[in-house]
């Protein structure tokens, strides 16, 4: 059967790094929203240009541009099997719209759609944003605090000097939490009355958490 899964949550919260693993788990292809926003705003197309104007200020992109972009990817035929979704839906209208791009997708296939709420602590959140470093190379994500590679701003993997966003700092990250609380945080419901979501406690150790999401994986 098909595997659908999104994933909820402020930033930080450790999607990244356990969707990341999860994919590698399941063998199913790992669709990262931030990530494909970046690779539009690095080829300076029209679309990137737009998003960049959003993220720079800790805003949402617009669900129509995101949509376009997810809309295609999903189609793709490395999704054919499912996909680990990171960092979309992030408001109703998005929810709605994923609705309407999975059912057009999938039309007869037989699909299990799943909703995982990361519940964490908001300040081991500020935390994680404001000592994140990533592998501009690989992608891995590292932090000076909770997760720091073993030698200091060097990738473990490839051995690319890790680079700290731009945006990555307390300021852009409140506003982002905000962002987040007022837009994202009624998709908690949406789903609960839809009977696909699940609840994890994202406080802990990488492996603490990952064995949680296992067995709602499994379940």
């Amino acid at each position: 059967m098909k595997k659908e899964l999104i994933f909820l949550g402020p930033p930080a919260c450790g999607k990244g790094t356990q969707t990341n693993h999860l994919s590698e788990y399941l063998n199913l292809p790992h669709v990262d929203t931030g990530s494909l926003l970046r690779a539009e705003i690095a080829k300076e197309s029209e679309e990137g240009k737009i998003a960049k104007g959003f993220i720079d200020k800790g805003q949402l992109v617009p669900a129509e541009l995101v949509g376009k972009i997810i809309a295609k990817k999903l189609a793709s035929d490395d999704c054919k099997n499912g996909y680990v979704l990171d960092g979309y839906p992030r408001s109703l209208e998005q929810a709605k719209m994923l609705d309407e791009i999975n059912k057009d997708i999938d039309k007869n296939n037989e699909a299990a759609f799943k909703a995982i709420y990361f519940d964490i602590d908001t300040q081991i959140l500020i935390e994680r944003i404001i000592y994140r470093q990533s592998c501009p190379k690989c992608g891995e994500i590292y932090n000076k605090k909770f997760k720091p590679s073993k030698v200091e701003n060097i990738c473990d993997k490839c051995g690319e000097t890790l680079k700290t966003r731009a945006d990555d700092n307390e300021e852009i990250a409140k506003a982002r939490f905000e962002t987040y609380f007022r837009e994202t945080a009624p998709l908690i419901e949406f789903y609960e009355q839809k009977g696909v979501l699940h609840k994890i406690d994202a406080n802990g150790s990488i492996n603490e958490v990952w064995d949680r999401l296992l067995n709602i994986i499994n379940a």
